[in-house]
């Protein structure tokens, strides 16, 4: 069962789980998949066109977004149709907070935390355990490694390797504390390692996550931080 307020606006093709709570002035445009026990809204806008300038008034009838279980999206959050891609995608246990713009094409994996008034540009990547700053902007194409970590109010141009801490005008460094968050504590010297000095570590686990990185980074054709 689900708790709808009435003055949620559900249109198309929307398939809805089980213990999810729509907060009023939501509005939803089907194609549009969600899992179970989200919580969603208030004035939170999912399933518009995505705002794609070569081509602002494609069909996106068609296009389809999912969204997964135990996500939190806060009012005044934006998550807008693919243009290029198959889908737009909010992993699990996703918190969005207040004013944050989801792009066409995003992709945004599990655990990720994305705190107010942020932006992010088409078709990115962010992949497990990011955060991202307040007010932070996030540029077409980027891919964010797992369990990265984006400073308030940085512009991001540039993909992120996983573990590791931008803040602009620093040089790049560890993000300890999703290694203490997540449970990397055993693999502290491999990951400070990988960061600091480039190192690939053996260690199964880290190699899988380094992996899905840099297969989405060479995909991007952006150049790393």
């Amino acid at each position: 069962m689900n708790d709808i307020h009435s003055t949620v606006i559900i249109e198309g093709d929307v398939k809805i789980g089980k213990n999810n709570r729509i907060l009023p002035y939501t509005i939803i445009y089907g194609p549009i998949e969600i899992g179970d026990d989200n919580i969603i809204g208030p004035h939170v806008v999912i399933g518009t066109p995505g705002q794609d300038t070569r081509n602002p008034r494609y069909d996106s009838s068609d296009c389809f977004i999912k969204i997964g279980n135990r996500n939190i999206i806060r009012e005044f959050t934006a998550i807008q149709k693919p243009c290029y891609e198959n889908v737009t995608f909010i992993g699990d246990d996703v918190f969005l907070m207040q004013g944050v713009h989801i792009p066409h094409d995003a992709h945004i994996y599990n655990n990720v935390v994305i705190t107010p008034m942020c932006v992010l540009a088409g078709i990115t990547k962010i992949l497990d355990g990011s955060n991202i700053g307040i007010g932070a902007t996030i540029n077409q194409r980027c891919v964010l490694g797992h369990y990265s970590f984006v400073a308030a109010n940085a512009a991001v141009t540039k993909n992120i390797k996983p573990f590791s801490r931008y803040i602009p005008n620093k040089p790049i460094s560890v993000n300890e504390y999703a290694i203490h968050k997540y449970g990397f504590e055993k693999k502290y010297e491999d990951i400070h390692n990988f960061v600091i000095k480039n190192i690939i570590p053996k260690d199964k686990e880290l190699l899988r996550i380094i992996d899905e990185f840099y297969f989405l980074h060479e995909k991007s054709n952006l150049s790393m931080y």
